[in-house]
């Protein structure tokens, strides 16, 4: 498969690992961007948005968003969300794999054989 993957998320992450090691052991070619350190750009996140919504990309259970002020958690709209990804990357679930294919959030092995023909 030829490239154009963006595999975007955290490197201590155990499921940003586990989606590297699937991607490595069946020779997908991609590039990694951790956004704890590269950051995440505003139209990245709204493209992201537009094809799988913000209340799939938004990592409520982890302890990033659990730490937030009542007052951020609160009433969310899809401007509030992205602004708040932007400004706290680790709000954003992970992974985030980028395909011409698609958008895959989160880590799932079958998922990733069936968006990139690994079946």
């Amino acid at each position: 498969m030829s490239g154009g993957l963006t595999l975007y998320g955290i490197k201590n992450c155990d499921t940003v690992r586990k989606a590297r090691n699937w991607l490595e052991e069946h020779d997908v070619a991609y590039i990694f961007h951790d956004y704890k350190l590269a950051g995440v750009t505003e139209d990245k996140l709204a493209a992201w948005v537009a094809q799988v919504g913000w209340e799939k990309l938004l990592n409520k259970a982890g302890t990033t968003f659990r730490k937030l002020p009542d007052a951020d958690k609160t009433d969310l709209t899809e401007k509030r969300a992205i602004a708040l990804m932007v400004a706290h990357p680790t709000l954003i679930k992970r992974p985030v794999l980028e395909a011409p294919q698609g958008l895959q959030v989160g880590f799932k092995p079958e998922l990733y054989a069936a968006a990139l023909g690994k079946n």
